[in-house]
């Protein structure tokens, strides 16, 4: 019979691995991509250089990895969201919701994303993610079109492209993100407003 419970030792690498992470994406937060080596990312996981290498081979594969493990965060939630209870407008709503939500929690990580040139990541490395991050993009669009094209047929929404109604709202959403991100004093994530903007005023047929 497969065991399907981790073993001690299985749980303690993964515990370890995380710990890494999560010292990794501090201090490119606090001191950049370019100025932090894997010593000092060791030291601030409070391992042993050896060990940290045991687990990713460099600085790039790092990166790649808080990166990634962000993006599958986003891509379950956002679809997750996307196949809750309620007719096609809820669902919209619930994926809005969940977006912010997930930004402004990890906001670590997306910063770091907008932070690194491609000068400071080795081609093929940034090449590789680029396109896996690109591929749970395309398929997350596609999901939310797929629940506009639904409502459309039920008559919720009016009937314009689904894949334009699923970028619209995606890139308003990441407008009031960005302006977030750059001052959240200022720019607060409000999203009653953003349904307002989206729903209200552009497509929702009033029922």
């Amino acid at each position: 019979m497969k065991k399907d419970k981790l073993s001690r030792k299985e749980r303690e690498q993964l515990q370890r691995r995380a710990e890494i992470l999560q010292a990794a994406l501090e201090l490119f937060s606090q001191k950049g991509y370019h100025n932090v080596s894997m010593h000092e990312i060791a030291a601030r996981a409070e391992f042993a250089v050896g060990t940290l290498y045991k687990f990713f081979k460099n600085k790039e594969e790092l990166y790649k990895e808080i990166l990634m493990q962000t993006a599958m965060l986003f891509y379950s939630a956002l679809s997750k969201a996307l196949e809750e209870k309620g007719d096609e407008h809820a669902r919209v709503k619930n994926f809005l919701k969940t977006k912010c939500k997930l930004f402004m929690e990890n906001i670590l990580s997306v910063r770091l994303y907008f932070s690194v040139s491609g000068a400071g990541v080795s081609f093929n490395v940034r090449r590789g993610l680029e396109t896996e991050l690109r591929s749970f993009y395309d398929q997350l669009i596609q999901k939310l079109a797929t629940v506009f094209e639904k409502g459309i047929q039920k008559k919720i929404f009016r009937p314009l492209d689904p894949y334009y109604l699923a970028l619209a709202l995606d890139s308003i959403s990441n407008a009031f993100l960005f302006c977030w991100m750059e001052n959240p004093d200022r720019h607060p994530v409000d999203t009653d407003l953003i349904e307002e903007i989206f729903f209200e005023r552009i497509y929702l047929v009033h029922r």
